[in-house]
């Protein structure tokens, strides 16, 4: 008995020391939490391609995309995992953690069977602007059919705050969310940045204060000049390219560009949005918005969600190869060392997590792969659109298409019944059609997305991509290069877009930096989706609705 007592003592004492010892090195006991950051800003770069942060490396200051590349988790492999890669669906699919076909937002802009029209992502008419007279405030994300993490935050935490902030409606409305605190962008029309009734029946004083400064009419009275000697940008191509746009007021696309001159006749402060002096206003207001907002300034992590939409105008307009979209991405660098530094002496170095990444990238000019003999071109929807509606009538003696947006054709259902045709006869006829064109890789109708079957790796994005409420009757994805035009003038040459299946469009960069985040690299794949899935991680919150993705396990080595 007296020796059964002292080895029960001995247990005792052990598991004592044990204890101790756990609580002296620091390791969490009793369910003791990973310590979370003060303040999470999300940065949503539109259009970056990846190898943006190597081509412009050697001009980039070591504060800015430097700092955040060595000293963060760079995730080199980042791709969209479906189709198709436009603005929208690139932020809701990185806040919501999912695809369009979970979160419903197939694209910037789709046709609207009840009403026959076509809109905005996050239009709504039944709502008011907020910060001036005109209707660019008529917006929400009553579209967005789940949950983001911003809306998780929210809900678990009702006294964190999230400001969402950006030139595009999209590019503010859909990171922050259906309970974001505030959700800002711009508008043209006016010059201020303003919001909905959705969100607030009135700006807030900081942000009227901002609006006064006149930021945008008074950068169009200056002049865009290269920030270094022109003739330094050895990683673009000639400044006078027959690949870019033309800008009114201009002879060719070449610097510098007097805006003072340019303006003239433009009836909005639009052009204000083409420079990188819009990326600048965007971080000082994201500045005076942690300072008003009291962002970080708790123990009750916040989150402040960037999205900058200059370098996807300057993109479309110049292509990913010109001077103009260069000298923005060195500015750009500039500006993201100005918030880094702000961030670092405001919340503290070791009290906040950076996420930037990039909402889609971008094809280079389709005109320059031609001339350069690579895989490229144009497809010019018009005459194959014409030519189909007539073979349908000579087929069925009607037109059943109603639209087509986007490589959406969408049937017009009720004539189709009145004319006691089957749709999936339709359908079968029109993807006959379709395959032959030779700018067509791949297409599929909604009946066969809308089912389980597997398919190649082109299926499955264009499948991820489908909503059946949204989406058309048949589908399809161009070939490797190809831009949709509607018909050949000259202009159509010039500039260049994204949207595709392919890496020029899905691959982007992906970079964490802050609190409790390693200097490494990942060059595993990592899908567009796994970004929300780790904030969830990061902020010790669930899941939300429909998340699909998956957390990027090296952040929490």
């Amino acid at each position: 008995m007296r020796h059964e007592y002292v080895f029960l003592s001995q247990i005792f004492l052990m598991r004592s020391v044990f204890l101790l010892v756990l609580l002296f090195v620091g390791l969490p006991v009793f369910g003791q939490s990973k310590k979370v950051p003060k303040l999470v800003v999300g940065i949503v770069i539109d259009q970056m391609c990846y190898d943006y942060l190597y081509r412009f490396e050697q001009k980039f200051s070591n504060t800015g995309f430097k700092k955040l590349m060595i000293k963060g988790t760079n995730c080199r492999n980042t791709r969209y995992n479906y189709v198709p890669t436009f603005t929208g669906p690139g932020h809701a699919s990185i806040y919501t953690g999912t695809t369009p076909s979970n979160h419903g937002i197939i694209a910037n802009d789709w046709y609207d069977r009840e009403t026959g029209i076509l809109f905005n992502c996050v239009d709504d008419a039944s709502l008011n602007t907020v910060g001036s007279a005109t209707n660019e405030g008529k917006c929400s994300p009553h579209h967005l059919k789940t949950t983001t993490v911003t809306d998780q935050l929210k809900m678990t935490y009702t006294d964190a705050k999230v400001i969402s902030l950006s030139i595009k409606d999209r590019g503010a409305i859909l990171p922050g969310g259906h309970l974001s605190d505030g959700s800002y962008w711009f508008d043209a029309n006016s010059g201020n940045f303003i919001t909905s009734t959705f969100f607030e029946k009135e700006l807030p004083a900081w942000l009227t204060t901002f609006n006064n400064e006149q930021r945008p009419q008074k950068a169009l009275t200056s002049t865009w000049k290269t920030l270094y000697d022109i003739s330094a940008y050895t990683e673009s191509g000639p400044d006078d390219s027959p690949y870019e746009q033309i800008f009114p007021g201009k002879q060719a696309p070449t610097f510098p560009y007097v805006l003072s001159e340019m303006k003239e006749g433009i009836q909005d402060l639009s052009l204000f949005t083409y420079t990188p002096f819009a990326n600048t206003a965007l971080t000082d207001l994201a500045i005076k918005g942690i300072l008003a907002e009291g962002l970080g300034s708790d123990s009750r992590t916040d989150m402040l969600c960037i999205s900058y939409s200059t370098p996807d105008l300057v993109g479309h307009a110049f292509g990913p190869y010109s001077v103009e979209l260069e000298d923005v991405y060195l500015r750009l660098d500039k500006d993201l060392s100005k918030l880094i530094s702000f961030l670092e002496k405001q919340i503290g170095k070791n009290e906040f997590v950076i996420m930037l990444t990039a909402d889609h990238a971008v094809v280079p000019v389709p005109q320059q792969l031609v001339d350069k003999k690579l895989p490229g071109g144009y497809f010019f929807s018009s005459n194959y659109m014409i030519d189909l509606r007539q073979k349908l009538v000579k087929q069925f003696q009607f037109d059943p298409i109603k639209e087509f947006v986007n490589c959406n054709i969408y049937l017009d259902r009720e004539l189709i019944q009145k004319n006691q045709s089957k749709q999936v006869d339709i359908e079968q006829f029109i993807l006959n059609e379709i395959r032959q064109w030779k700018e067509v890789k791949a297409a599929y109708s909604g009946n066969e997305l809308s089912g389980n079957q597997d398919g190649d790796n082109w299926f499955k994005m264009i499948q991820s991509g489908y909503h059946p409420d949204e989406s058309g009757d048949v589908l399809f994805l161009l070939e490797s290069g190809y831009l949709v035009k509607s018909s050949d003038v000259p202009t159509a040459h010039q500039g260049t877009s994204h949207g595709s299946a392919f890496n020029y469009d899905t691959h982007v960069p992906l970079i964490w930096y802050g609190k409790g985040i390693p200097s490494c690299e990942v060059l595993r794949k990592v899908d567009i989706t796994d970004i929300a899935a780790t904030l969830t991680n990061i902020l010790n919150i669930q899941r939300t609705g429909s998340m699909t993705g998956e957390p990027i396990f090296e952040l929490h080595r």
